[in-house]
């Protein structure tokens, strides 16, 4: 486990270093990963990071409100509406590999515009150690590592987490005095709801995956898992009223783990599932089934695409 003090005291001082007298780009996110950066590079150049959360049309349920409301003390921080050039740029896009590139570099492009405007030369990344091991690997490209473009306009990517886990990243988190939304929150994969979209991403099947993983989320809060979310897979006849219906089958996923590179389906009990079942299927628009995901990583990985 790294030494919290002394990695904060390093790390403020590589970033400090990297970027001397250069302004900055932070992704930020609203994960642990991208808000720890984010907080350990402010505290290092302060004003001269621009943090942007780009809404890719692709977040949780409220995301947007709630890094607003989190990250106001920042005062150079920018919220940039993409959610339209998102969901174009991924049309007709069903390969899961394909995803992650067409969203790792429509993010560099939201970057790039914001770091003309502020005369950026850097940016920095939240990148943690398993987001490089698992695209190295070519286990699947992580959109800030193996989904990045070649051709980048930036003379420089800073990345002070790279060699840390979730578990550390977590520690500095709280030693950086960020709130526990923040700190204690499940991982949100960086390409968002997309990869919990198995096939062509539309802004339909967005609004269901949203819907019912704030649902999964807020059922399975008691059972403390690493990340519990619902994902949409296809769809299958079911009925509803008196009426035969084609809708959308919902996968509910909830893991234990403790750096996300293997990971455990939790036992849940039938009450659980039969509650998450009628909720998911009485209040989502046009979903006929859910299903539970008993399967470990390996062989599955965590997310589904």
């Amino acid at each position: 486990m790294v030494d919290v003090d002394e990695f904060i005291g390093e790390a403020k001082a590589e970033i400090s270093e990297e970027l001397g007298d250069s302004t900055a780009i932070i992704a930020l996110s609203g994960g642990v990963d991208s808000s720890t950066a984010a907080a350990l590079a402010y505290e290092a150049v302060g004003e001269q990071l621009v943090p942007v959360y780009v809404d890719t049309g692709l977040m949780r349920k409220g995301e947007t409100e709630e890094i607003e409301e989190v990250f106001g003390y920042m005062d150079s921080l920018r919220v940039v509406d993409a959610a339209d050039r998102f969901l174009g740029a991924l049309e007709g896009v069903t390969d899961p590999e394909e995803k992650r590139k067409v969203i790792g570099e429509q993010f560099i492009r939201e970057f790039e515009t914001v770091a003309g405007e502020t005369d950026a030369d850097y940016l920095v990344q939240g990148t943690i150690y398993p987001d490089r091991i698992e695209s190295e690997g070519n286990i699947k490209s992580h959109h800030n590592v193996g989904g990045l473009p070649d051709a980048v306009d930036f003379e420089g990517i800073v990345e002070p987490l790279r060699d840390l886990y979730k578990d550390e990243v977590r520690s500095v988190a709280r030693e950086l005095g960020l709130e526990e939304v923040i700190s204690e929150r499940m991982p949100f994969p960086g390409p968002g709801l997309a990869v919990r979209v198995v096939g062509e991403v539309t802004a339909e099947k967005v609004r269901v995956a949203r819907e019912a993983t704030h649902i999964v989320e807020d059922e399975l809060e008691e059972y403390e898992p690493w990340q519990a979310f619902a994902a949409v897979l296809g769809r299958a006849t079911g009925v509803k009223g008196d009426n035969r219906v084609h809708g959308h089958v919902v996968a509910v996923r909830s893991v234990e783990s403790r750096d996300g590179m293997t990971a455990r389906a939790q036992e849940l009990d039938w009450e659980t599932l039969q509650r998450l079942q009628s909720r998911i299927t009485g209040t989502v628009e046009d979903v006929s089934r859910v299903v539970y995901d008993v399967t470990h990583k390996p062989p599955a990985t965590i997310e589904y695409e």
